[in-house]
């Protein structure tokens, strides 16, 4: 079964075509409640680093900078068995969600994300 690796941001409203839904940011969503989140799980192991998210602060000038940083980050092991887990417990769904709070639907972890998951879905 091949799953797709979706993008959606965490004030959207959830559908039922969003699979295993994963919260891939370190810091809650404002506003959200978890019941509206409808979330399958919150693997802060794969968000960036506290001090790579506040340089970053979401400045598209910095975008290729941050994505070489955070390829670094996702190198760790405990990054990788995060990734591995997530897709382990997702392997009934038939795509994954990788749920994010920026507003920049473009330059945010997910979108760096969704190519490392694709990746490795392919494997």
């Amino acid at each position: 079964m091949s799953q797709q690796v979706l993008l959606k941001r965490a004030y959207e409203k959830p559908a039922e075509s969003d699979g295993f839904r994963v919260l891939v940011d370190r810091l809650w969503p404002r506003g959200v409640s978890k019941v509206r989140l409808r979330l399958d799980l919150w693997q802060k192991a794969v968000a960036p680093s506290t001090e790579l998210r506040q340089w970053f602060d979401h400045d598209p000038a910095k975008w290729d900078e941050f994505r070489k940083r955070y390829f670094v980050e996702l190198r760790h092991a405990a990054t990788r068995r995060a990734i591995d887990e997530t897709i382990a417990a997702a392997k009934n769904s038939s795509a994954i969600t990788l749920v994010y709070g920026a507003r920049d639907s473009e330059h945010n972890e997910a979108v760096v994300l969704r190519g490392v998951f694709t990746r490795r879905l392919q494997r």
